[in-house]
């Protein structure tokens, strides 16, 4: 956690001390004035849909120690009185964002801890939901929330961070070249994994090679001293390899991989189980998470903990455990029987693929339903990559395919070409008629998935699953 004399966070955003005790010590940091603890520094963040200059005096009541501000304090008369009655100090930033940044990578250089970056088109957040379970096992983990993998949240994580901290798991997300680059100067990682190269951001990079290319920078940003861990699998890992100064770990099935698994078998609610092949020995292990591709993330993990000096039954331990965050492969049945798989807050073709497999393996079901909407930013390849996804589902063991979307009518198109028959195939433009097609479909004994890139907001179909309409 963020420790500091006010005078110090003044010097390093290089602001402006208006009000307050330049000896006076803070102790964390906020964005959200809801979780503001007592002797935490509050910081204004103008996003986009919301300035938190309107919560100062909120703030203050929590029991914030600074408010660090933007905007102009002749706008904050009511905000700055309050602060002067309670002695709290209020400090003006050019930049919200830059002073978290600036905070963060100061911070960062006061802890000793390994660091562990991830990166990768798809699997990034449940390989660090499986990375955090196995290292929870023996050591006190700090990692990203949620998806909070960007230019905010990767420093607030690493503000999250202390003397107490054993190990720092920190997701990266990308949008452009340069941007890991930019996230990697600021946390510092020890240790990186690059999950795989997808077509994911194609329509902003215009290649695999582009997307390569910037994934790479967290291959190059660790230095001799540390590892960095690669889908040994994927196309692209040999590419990532030949810019590697640290050692390269590499995970997955094939024969040259130093962590790797076999004898994988799907248990009829679609879980693995196989062995863990290591230099060393052989484990069986046991996921409790949905989907043949959640061995990959599996065995991801498994390369860390036992880099980082593990156990392989506290390993094993550890992925068993782990489980996956909201709208991820969230696995529940409903109380009028019916299965559903929440995976709606992302898709590109390879998860899309990876979540329809699922599904087609969960034998308990009496009919297996996917409901598939827009994979968003795919660029040129977008038509072609919906409609290979509807010719999947046509080949694979599911009964009905509802689609959501512009750009899912090519799914519903490429199953018909596939040969499923059109009644089996309903095609929607928005949630609420693939609700209502839904509550007429779904029938006790059901497995339904589903899954639609984050723009698409399917989490209200899933609602319709659990609670129907009368």
């Amino acid at each position: 956690m963020l420790t500091m004399a006010i005078e110090t966070l003044v010097a390093i955003t290089g602001a402006e001390l208006v009000h307050g005790d330049p000896g006076a010590m803070v102790n964390g940091l906020a964005i959200d004035s809801r979780r503001i603890e007592p002797g935490n520094a509050f910081v204004a963040f103008v996003g986009e849909h919301s300035d938190a200059h309107e919560f100062l005096e909120d703030a203050i009541s929590f029991g914030a120690r600074a408010l660090v501000v933007s905007h102009p304090v002749e706008r904050l008369p009511a905000a700055l009185e309050q602060a002067r009655l309670r002695e709290v100090a209020v400090i003006r930033v050019p930049d919200p964002l830059r002073a978290i940044q600036q905070l963060a990578t100061y911070h960062r250089s006061r802890l000793f801890c390994p660091v562990i970056g991830i990166t990768g088109s798809t699997g990034k957040t449940t390989t660090k939901d499986f990375i955090t379970s196995v290292l929870s096992q023996s050591a006190r983990v700090v990692a990203t929330e949620g998806n909070h993998n960007n230019e905010l949240g990767v420093p607030l994580t690493v503000l999250e961070a202390g003397a107490d901290t054993d190990v720092l798991v920190v997701e990266m997300g990308m949008r452009g070249e340069g941007q890991i680059a930019e996230l990697a100067e600021i946390c510092r990682p020890t240790a990186g994994l690059v999950t795989n190269i997808g077509v994911g951001h194609i329509e902003l990079l215009g290649s695999q090679e582009a997307i390569a290319r910037a994934k790479g920078e967290l291959v190059r940003a660790i230095d001799e001293n540390g590892t960095v861990f690669l889908n040994g699998d994927d196309a692209f890992s040999d590419i990532l390899a030949q810019d590697a100064v640290a050692t390269v770990v590499r995970y997955g099935l094939g024969e040259d991989c130093e962590i790797r698994a076999e004898e994988i078998e799907l248990d009829d609610q679609s879980c693995a189980e196989f062995v863990l092949v290591t230099p060393e020995n052989r484990q069986q292990v046991t996921l409790k998470v949905p989907g043949r591709h959640n061995v990959y993330n599996a065995l991801a993990a498994a390369a860390v903990g036992l880099r980082l000096g593990m156990d392989v039954e506290l390993v094993t331990r550890g992925l068993a455990a782990a489980r996956t965050g909201d709208m991820r492969m969230q696995s529940f049945v409903t109380a009028s029987g019916i299965h559903a798989i929440n995976d709606a807050y992302n898709a590109n073709p390879t998860s899309m693929r990876a979540a329809i497999e699922m599904l087609a393996g969960l034998s308990s079901a009496d009919r297996r339903i996917a409901v598939l909407g827009d994979m968003a930013e795919l660029g040129s390849l977008a038509e072609l990559a919906h409609f290979r996804i509807g010719e999947a589902v046509a080949r694979l063991d599911i009964q009905h395919l509802v689609t959501i979307g512009e750009r899912a009518k090519r799914i519903a198109d490429g199953a018909r070409a596939e040969g499923m028959d059109d009644e089996r195939i309903r095609p929607c433009a928005t949630a609420e008629e693939a609700s209502e097609v839904l509550d007429d479909l779904l029938e006790p004994g059901d497995a339904v998935l589903v899954k639609a890139s984050r723009v698409m907001g399917l989490e209200s179909v899933v609602e319709g699953i659990v609670t129907p309409r009368v």
